[in-house]
């Protein structure tokens, strides 16, 4: 999870509750940037976890850090017995990372890390809240990530920017039209996810648009392929809204 968001920013804000870690990037799309909300629960990767908040009512951390840092400590700590992380302050705040590593003798080997990270101050945490869902016309499951990254290297010699569209049902294309050139690839039978009977009322999709009518949206290939390069966690679907 680390090493994908690495791809995607050089910052970004780790969110600390008792049952849960975010990870945050609140870019302004509409300016070209990127937002990003990832959510994990710690039950699923602590055997132990303990923090405290500021407060019994603010029981959370915010911290900004750099994604890269925090992927290259661990990566070290892989093949480790058991890794402690701790908030600690240093010659400035860190998340120290400390491992056990396994060893033929008797004499434990121990390799610590200090990720340096910036507390945000509690003035600040509205920004970092789950965003609403916008909007949106169609949604629909995307093929193999593998799949598309293929497309769209291909295509980003061609022009700067390609034209996802998508309809209700099931099909995909991905295509760019220049003066010179025009080039589209089609997907079929990806299937759309489900959102209620009258989902538009809940920001999906209403059931009364056609489904063979396509909804388009222009795309940075740029942006594109460097969201794709940074997959590495190999999701078992995906979906665009």
């Amino acid at each position: 999870v680390i090493t994908t968001i690495s791809k995607l920013t050089k910052m970004c804000v780790l969110r600390l509750t008792p049952d849960h870690l975010f990870f945050v990037l609140s870019g302004k799309v509409a300016n070209g940037g990127v937002s990003m909300w990832c959510e994990l629960s710690q039950a699923n990767f602590f055997d132990e976890y303990q923090m405290e908040g500021v407060s019994s009512e603010d029981n959370e951390i915010c911290l900004e850090v750099t994604p890269e840092n925090l992927s290259r400590a661990l990566k070290t700590v892989q093949n480790a017995k058991a890794v402690k992380v701790k908030l600690t302050r240093k010659h400035c705040p860190c998340l120290t990372i400390a491992a056990e590593l396994p060893t033929l003798s008797s004499v434990s080997r121990v390799v610590t890390h200090d990720v340096p990270v910036d507390v945000i101050p509690r003035r600040l945490w509205h920004e970092f809240k789950e965003p609403s869902m916008p909007d949106f016309d169609v949604s629909i499951y995307l093929p193999p990530l593998k799949t598309i990254k293929n497309v769209v290297d291909r295509m980003k010699n061609l022009s700067n920017f390609l034209v996802m569209e998508a309809n209700l049902n099931g099909e995909m294309n991905l295509k760019i039209e220049t003066d010179l050139v025009s080039v589209t690839t089609h997907f079929k039978d990806l299937g759309n996810p489900p959102w209620g009977e009258d989902a538009s009322q809940d920001g999906g999709p209403s059931q009364s648009r056609d489904p063979e009518a396509m909804a388009q949206a222009r795309v940075d290939i740029r942006k594109l392929q460097q969201f794709l390069m940074g997959q590495q966690v190999n999701p078992s679907k995906a979906m665009c809204s």
